[in-house]
């Protein structure tokens, strides 16, 4: 499997796809728009990580500007129902830490900015996305006293996520309750009120 091409450009296509020639072989790699205008200029030398798509009857090389990117498109490829043209079309709208961000905050709004995400789609994409992605632990929001949303993280709440997952629990169980959980306190202190909420249903 190839997992990147340096190479020459020879060709910027209106459709999304870069020529880069690699050793006298040029190679057809479909990209976002922002990676096609950013990459680099035409005759020059380009670095492009590729996720190698191969199936029965094609090969498909798709090109990202950073690692990071193209991790994220593997982990929106490997989410049910979506495949490599809708993957491009997220990242088109969001970038790596912007998705990030919306799936953090349940944001099913900014999925729908992406042309073919109905509400139903994003909805499921940012359950299931939750569990893929690198999230930061502050992406674990409560509400304080005046209603207000804040962002807590910390350690312990890591490790009672790790924990949770550990013993099967899915990632929408998991959010539901880590947002009921007290700001702070220790990690088994944690973990037994989790584990009490979700018994009786959170």
């Amino acid at each position: 499997m190839i997992g990147s091409l340096r190479g020459r450009l020879l060709d910027r296509g209106p459709d999304g796809e870069l020529l880069v020639e690699v050793a006298g072989v040029g190679y057809r790699v479909q990209v976002t728009p922002s990676t096609s205008v950013t990459i680099g200029d035409i005759d020059g030398e380009v670095f492009v990580h590729i996720h190698h798509a191969v199936r029965e009857d094609s090969e498909t090389f798709y090109g990202f500007a950073s690692v990071d990117e193209r991790r994220i498109f593997e982990s929106l490829i490997s989410a049910h129902g979506v495949g490599p043209a809708l993957g491009l079309a997220i990242l088109s709208v969001h970038g790596p830490d912007a998705l990030r961000r919306a799936v953090a905050d349940d944001d099913v709004a900014a999925l729908c900015l992406v042309p073919g995400v109905g509400k139903k789609t994003a909805a499921r994409l940012v359950m299931e996305l939750r569990s893929k992605l690198d999230l930061p632990d502050s992406a674990v929001v409560v509400l304080t006293d005046d209603g207000s949303p804040a962002a807590v993280g910390g350690g312990a709440r890591a490790d009672v996520r790790s924990a949770l997952e550990g013993l099967g629990y899915g990632p929408e169980e998991i959010h539901a309750v880590l947002v009921e959980l007290p700001a702070d306190g220790e990690t088994s202190g944690l973990l037994k009120d989790a584990l009490r909420r979700l018994a009786s249903g959170v």
